[in-house]
């Protein structure tokens, strides 16, 4: 049997739901300082860094390109706050990438290891 949570995925009994958040940042050691940060300070279990690809984005009024490297994290629901606040101090855009998206389905032995790495 499962249930939908608040973040709208869908969970066994008594697992959390859990969040892949993606940021990207413009160099590859931003991007492990974010991923090591966030799973040190356990608002993450743990984050994977891709890259660099080529993102196009319009920013003050123009058309830009750039080579950057994302960083997808794994939460749950219940951290996703401390998560993004986490990364918006930690980050040094003036706007950051901070996008989550619910996990749906997931083996139950990893969607407890990601609620036990991220439990305060």
């Amino acid at each position: 049997m499962t249930s939908t949570n608040e973040a709208g995925s869908q969970s066994g009994p008594g697992q959390a739901a859990v969040l892949t958040v993606l940021t990207t940042t413009d160099a590859a050691q931003k991007a492990q300082d974010l991923a090591s940060g966030a799973v040190a300070a356990r608002v993450a279990a743990c984050a994977q860094i891709a890259g660099p690809v080529v993102s196009v984005y319009r920013w003050e009024g123009a058309v830009e390109t750039a080579q950057e490297w994302q960083v997808l994290f794994k939460t749950t629901a219940e951290r996703y706050d401390a998560l993004e606040s986490w990364l918006a101090e930690a980050h040094d855009y003036d706007t950051p990438e901070i996008i989550a998206t619910p996990v749906v389905r997931g083996s139950a032995a990893y969607l407890e290891w990601v609620a036990r790495e991220t439990a305060e």
